[in-house]
């Protein structure tokens, strides 16, 4: 990592992970172990360690894992903490709705420009996020793959959210990073699809020369909370929307209700997953 990366991760890493930093670097002392002492004892370097105690490199997932079983002493600060380092790492216009979207007992997305990011691989999202303008740097990139791999948790939360996604078929033809990489997000699609709390439709090109297109408003995610409300989300050019007026809310229901009818059978859409997943392109 370069100095000039340090020194940005220094400015804008969060309260959350100054306080990791701050209680990593206490029960360290307080265990005293040096900063290489802990690091073999979770699988990193010194230097590691350092970067993370002057936030130069928040600790990662993996790292606040090892912490734990490491100089936790039962408290569980660093498991706590987890939620919280991620959620520091979402750009800022997604962190109301990340918490949201964890606790949701239902949600409903329509997506016409990429796979939703909860049902992204790891590989399609580096290379969306990688390929984005103005370009991140690595380090950047890679803390925002981590946060959005770790969305996925919701497909096997206690209790069970149900879980739709409609995709434009255009997501399905557009590729990014690779035709490789598009190849195994369709292959993942397909396999989210089969799961029991999740159902995948597709909207299908042609479409549009039936006449009325009712999901050519733009994409939108309706969220049932676990109290119960609802609220639906709209994000365009880094900008999100959080809309809860009842009124407001109940139109895009049934904007999302009639592309649900427009959009192909779940069998059918799992079918044309599948068919595009297999088919070799150059």
């Amino acid at each position: 990592m370069t100095a000039l990366a340090r020194a940005e991760n220094k400015t804008e890493a969060g309260g959350t992970a100054h306080l990791v930093a701050a209680l990593a670097k206490a029960l360290r002392e307080q265990q005293q172990l040096s900063q290489d002492q802990l690091g073999k004892k979770i699988g990193y370097t010194g230097s590691a360690v350092s970067a993370m105690e002057t936030c130069a490199q928040p600790a990662s997932d993996q790292m606040l894992v090892k912490l734990e079983e490491t100089i936790g002493g039962g408290l569980g600060v660093f498991e706590k903490a987890r939620t919280f380092v991620l959620l520091d790492k979402y750009p800022p216009q997604f962190k109301d709705f990340s918490l949201m979207e964890a606790r949701a007992v239902t949600l409903s997305s329509y997506q016409t420009y990429v796979v939703d990011g909860l049902f992204q691989t790891e590989a399609y999202a580096r290379a969306l996020i990688g390929g984005g303008f103005p370009k991140l740097p690595e380090a950047k990139a890679e803390e925002l793959v981590e946060a959005r791999m770790a969305r996925k948790a919701l497909f096997d939360r206690d209790p069970t959210a149900m879980i739709e996604l409609i995709l434009d078929e255009a997501v399905l033809r557009r590729p990014f990073g690779s035709w490789e990489v598009q190849s195994g997000q369709l292959r993942s699609l397909a396999q989210d699809a089969q799961r029991d709390n999740v159902c995948v439709q597709v909207l299908p090109l042609e479409r549009g020369l039936r006449g009325a297109h009712a999901g050519s408003g733009g994409n939108m995610v309706l969220v049932e909370t676990e109290e119960h409300h609802h609220v639906v989300y709209l994000e365009i050019e880094d900008e999100s929307i959080l809309v809860s007026n009842p009124a407001k809310v109940a139109q895009l229901s049934h904007r999302y209700a009639k592309i649900r009818t427009q959009a192909l059978s779940p069998d059918d859409s799992l079918s044309l997953l599948e068919r595009l997943a297999g088919e070799e392109r150059k």
